[in-house]
């Protein structure tokens, strides 16, 4: 980790939805908030912005690794903190999101395995329409990260109810929920300051 780091956590942001309006995108967003106050430098990402086929070895041995799988492991390394917000799909995390990890986990020559995933710290957040908002995909999600190198924080978001939670500004409405998310932002770059220093 390099001197920068140690004094300005940095962290990637980003949800498991491609759409237009996203609400776990939105999500990310307030979250980032928090972790900037607190001094931290925060990258947004979309992953719709960084389109990938379906993982696979055999097209990765014909055609090499693809474009977009490299623009993002480069920015997953770049990072010292993961703030990830992931809609559930069925019980479980987005294609999109999981297609994202597998692509950024694979190994470059010469390079130490899962090198985009080790010694990184992550926040989970999800925000859904259905009562639980989203704790489901939480559970899967937290078991991948923690199983390739991620320290994941104890505590996680979710928000049911999505449809009616933001304003047409994309902000929370209910203040101690926007207060919970922003702290939430802070207490992941915070952990990462303290776990630099």
């Amino acid at each position: 980790m390099n001197q920068t780091s140690l004094l300005t956590p940095r962290i990637l942001a980003f949800s498991g939805s491609a759409r237009r309006d996203s609400f776990n995108q939105k999500l990310v967003h307030e979250a980032a908030q928090g972790a900037e106050q607190v001094g931290a430098e925060v990258t947004i990402v979309n992953l719709g912005d960084y389109p990938l086929p379906i993982m696979d070895e055999d097209l990765e041995r014909e055609q090499g690794t693809p474009e977009n799988a490299a623009k993002l492991k480069a920015l997953f390394l770049a990072h010292d903190g993961l703030l990830i917000a992931a809609p559930e799909y069925n019980s479980s995390i987005t294609p999109l999101l999981k297609n994202a990890i597998d692509w950024v986990s694979r190994p470059a020559e010469g390079e130490e395995p899962l090198a985009a995933y080790q010694g990184k710290t992550a926040a989970l957040m999800s925000v859904s329409p259905g009562g639980l908002g989203g704790l489901r995909g939480l559970t899967h999600l937290r078991s991948i990260l923690g199983n390739i190198g991620v320290l994941v924080l104890p505590g996680q978001i979710a928000i049911s109810q999505a449809h009616e939670a933001f304003d047409a500004a994309g902000i929370l409405k209910d203040e101690r929920k926007r207060s919970r998310v922003q702290e939430f932002g802070k207490t992941l770059a915070e952990t990462i300051a303290k776990l630099s220093a």
